[in-house]
């Protein structure tokens, strides 16, 4: 019987099409969902898979890829592994993305034992790789991520402040421009935060202790877990769906308070791991000033009420120190 699998993926994950079927699976907002089903070596593996057309697809598929990579090669029991990225051979408009089968149904017993906050308190506590070219971890990413279909600029950067009011806000706001029609206001507003706000919060000489870790970068509460991975232990905490950077472990935290869905122990247990950084009387708003770019990416996304929050957001920064 002839396979309903491109042969591209089929040649990607060293299958044998005789044995391999897909069938929809899930949903996603950006993209089709799919489980792969196959025989190997007489025992049945399953993957996860998306689809997508055209080159933002294709941009979007390479981001997560790397993205949940760079988490479980730190944490494996946090996210799947993601095995191949690519093109359809039948189809070349369109992409594919194949990763560990994460059953978020499942309540087997035998995982880790690991919280979430145990797990993200590893994750943002082992230092970032030196990227090729450099001699040092930096602030980035070696690919194009992107958070909903928002892509993000990860150019390396040695300041995490000039990352975050270059890559992140200015970057952002200009995608919320184009994408709904000039704003003096917002942008006269953003462009203050950057030039004034983040260097006064997040500047070197002024933020104590930071380096470059894995952030997640989309980790609200949707994008959070139980579920078993790839078939074998026990359902864990586990999060998906990641757009990475290394950066400073508290811009994780932005879009975790912004959403909600975390309760009192995790962050007790967090805080416990990873403790705030100095100076700690400004971390709520540097939290704040995280959430700001979420905002603004809703904002250019979907338009509407996400602009009041981050007008909010940065009325109260400015009222404080600007």
């Amino acid at each position: 019987m002839a396979s309903n699998v491109d042969p591209a993926i089929i040649e990607a994950l060293a299958l044998d099409p005789s044995t391999t079927k897909l069938s929809s699976h899930g949903g996603s907002g950006f993209a089709s969902t799919f489980k792969l089903s196959s025989t190997v070596k007489g025992k049945e593996v399953n993957y996860f898979m998306k689809t997508g057309t055209g080159p933002d697809a294709e941009l979007m598929f390479r981001g997560e890829h790397e993205s949940l990579n760079a988490i479980h090669n730190i944490v494996p029991s946090l996210c799947p592994k993601s095995y191949a990225h690519g093109t359809f051979r039948n189809s070349p408009n369109k992409h594919f993305m194949a990763t560990d089968f994460l059953d978020l149904n499942s309540s087997a017993p035998g995982g880790s034992g690991e919280t979430l906050a145990q797990k993200l308190a590893r994750l943002h506590t082992t230092p970032a790789p030196i990227p090729e070219g450099f001699d040092k971890p930096m602030y980035g990413f070696p690919v194009t991520t992107c958070c909903g279909s928002s892509p993000q600029n990860n150019t390396w950067k040695e300041s995490w402040a000039e990352f975050y009011a270059n890559n992140r806000l200015r970057v952002i706001i200009a995608d919320g421009i184009k994408n709904n029609g000039a704003d003096a206001e917002l942008a006269k507003m953003v462009e203050k935060t950057a030039e004034v706000i983040v260097p006064r919060l997040l500047g070197d000489d002024h933020l104590k202790g930071v380096r470059p870790v894995v952030v997640h970068g989309d980790l609200w509460s949707g994008n959070h877990g139980r579920g078993r991975i790839a078939g074998k232990g026990g359902a864990e905490d586990v999060v998906f769906d990641p757009s990475c950077v290394y950066g400073h472990s508290e811009y994780e935290l932005g879009i975790m308070r912004m959403f909600g869905g975390f309760g009192s122990n995790f962050w007790r247990e967090y805080e416990s791991l990873v403790p705030k950084a100095e100076p700690k009387e400004e971390w709520a708003d540097r939290v704040a000033l995280y959430e700001l770019y979420h905002h603004l990416n809703h904002w250019a996304l979907f338009g509407g009420s996400y602009r009041t929050g981050a007008m909010s957001i940065m009325k109260k920064l400015h009222s404080k120190y600007g």
